[in-house]
């Protein structure tokens, strides 16, 4: 199992938009950007991701979700009506995917930005989401990092 982080402006789709889904599973699409989308074809049924709200008052990590369907075409990509549509995209050789997860539970508090830069010199020294100039939708997150995000809860 491996472990990721996906952003999501709350303004757009927040955890408590998820958690209002009937299945309370949503697929993960409109990822426009070919690191995030190589990094989303990597992921397997099962891998835990957290969930983190970006460009917001209180930006953080407020849930965890679970992947249910590994890569597949982003079909928002093929339809003008949508606003990630890519005219360039072709339905025989698509170029964006995206994956389904479901919502595994909303945290008790959210763990915000601030709080993981502060234990940004222990084990999150290398996390992704810490790096200067990174706008990554989908990054790694390691076991170790995993570990230490829960505990902070």
């Amino acid at each position: 199992m491996k472990y990721w982080l996906l952003k999501s402006e709350p303004g757009s789709y927040s955890i408590d938009d998820l958690a209002a889904e009937k299945k309370k599973r949503t697929s993960w699409d409109g990822v426009r950007n070919y690191q995030a989308r190589n990094l989303m074809r990597e992921m397997k049924n099962g891998d835990l991701c957290f969930f983190y709200h970006s460009s917001c008052p209180k930006p953080g990590i407020v849930g965890i979700v679970k992947v249910v369907r590994q890569a597949y075409p982003d079909h928002t990509a093929f339809d003008p009506d949508d606003h990630h549509y890519d005219p360039k995209s072709d339905p025989e050789d698509p170029r964006w995917f995206m994956v389904d997860v479901r919502i595994v539970r909303k945290l008790a508090r959210i763990i915000s930005l601030r709080e993981l830069r502060e234990h940004g010199t222990g084990a999150l020294s290398e996390m992704v989401l810490l790096r200067r100039g990174n706008r990554l939708s989908v990054t790694p997150v390691t076991k170790k990092q995993w570990n230490c995000i829960t505990s902070l809860e």
